[in-house]
């Protein structure tokens, strides 16, 4: 089932002006393909996202390189918080990973400024994201499950070469993990209002476990870095249509991406299925090695879902100190900052 576009705008941040949009897109296709005429039609904000917006419409065209009828979807910079870097950045990842065979709708035109922001224009896949029916649905969950570990093994074996040049990716005189535990202890000290000592824990603990490389002789490559349930375009019979939101699309150590996914605030109350709600660990990890001819290491494994117990309890804090900083006055941005504890108790977990 189509999830309807009525149920899914959103109501964070502002946008440009329906009409205003249409108009500008309607001007911007034309330029692109040539068309005699363009018809923008049933144009709506898309949920989600602070730092980009999406927003789905419908286009007609007439005459041109691109006739016909269209779902389309405008991917652009909230206003206030331009990033043309960060958007072409996402359309070459997008690109690169669509010419690879993954699930991922096709880009059409990079954005010349004509919306007001950076943006970029690609087909809209049918499909919904709903990840609290997905787990709860054994059919759904099961179908899609089966799909998971096929398609993150295509997303780690695009080639890095083919990627965007100003991709973030570890710098050479360090380990992937040795990076990214500097990154998050930096964003981490930034963000404290509060002494954490499981926080601090937990980063002591990082810096001595992390790989001085990728395990196993695994390749750096391509990391989704959001790759979770609320992610998945699913269709009626639960099959993965495509994979969302790379706006944190990066380099380095592909096992990242396995221990994100096992991050309890994804499985939505499943918790006897840690691999997205979904399955188990032991049964994805014999998927993934069958797709990917990538072994499986489990303390690299358990390094990264360590880690993003982490970034995603400093990510509440950062966003609860939005709210009491004064710069977004927010009840629910408060309500986020209670739930580091959470991702406290999931770092006591598996570290013992």
């Amino acid at each position: 089932m189509t999830e309807p576009v009525s149920e899914q705008l959103g109501a964070r941040g502002t946008g440009p002006p329906e009409g205003d949009l249409a108009e500008r897109l309607e001007r911007f296709l034309a330029d692109q393909t040539g068309a005699r005429t363009v018809a923008v039609r049933n144009l709506a904000r898309l949920s989600g996202g602070a730092v980009h917006q999406t927003w789905a419409f419908d286009a007609t065209l007439a005459g041109g390189t691109l006739p016909g009828e269209h779902a389309l979807v405008v991917r652009m910079s909230a206003p206030g918080r331009e990033d043309p870097a960060g958007m072409e950045r996402e359309y070459g990842v997008l690109r690169a990973a669509h010419e690879a065979g993954v699930p991922v709708p096709r880009v059409l035109f990079l954005g010349d400024g004509s919306v007001g922001t950076p943006f970029f224009v690609m087909e809209r896949v049918a499909g919904q994201t709903n990840p609290g029916r997905l787990v709860r649905d054994a059919r759904l969950r099961a179908r899609a499950f089966a799909d998971l570990a096929g398609i993150l093994a295509r997303i780690h074996a695009v080639p890095v070469d083919r990627l965007p040049a100003g991709l973030p990716r570890p710098p050479a005189e360090c380990s992937p993990a040795e990076h990214a535990v500097a990154e998050v202890e930096a964003r981490y000290r930034e963000a404290a209002l509060d002494p954490h000592p499981v926080l601090e824990l937990a980063l002591r603990w990082l810096r001595r476990e992390a790989p001085a490389r990728c395990r196993s002789g695994r390749p750096v490559g391509l990391v989704h870095g959001d790759f979770r349930v609320g992610n998945l375009l699913y269709d009626e019979d639960g099959a993965v249509q495509a994979v969302l939101d790379w706006e944190a699309a990066h380099v380095g150590d592909p096992m990242e991406d396995l221990g994100w996914l096992c991050l309890r605030f994804w499985r939505f109350g499943n918790d006897g299925l840690p691999v997205g709600g979904l399955g188990t660990r032991e049964a994805f990890a014999q998927a993934y090695q069958q797709r990917s001819g990538l072994p499986v290491d489990w303390d690299a494994w358990t390094f990264w879902e360590v880690l993003g117990n982490v970034r995603w309890g400093v990510g509440t804090m950062v966003q609860a100190r939005a709210h009491l900083d004064g710069h977004t006055r927010s009840q629910e941005l408060a309500a986020i900052g209670r739930r580091t504890a959470e991702t406290e108790i999931a770092i006591l977990e598996l570290i013992g």
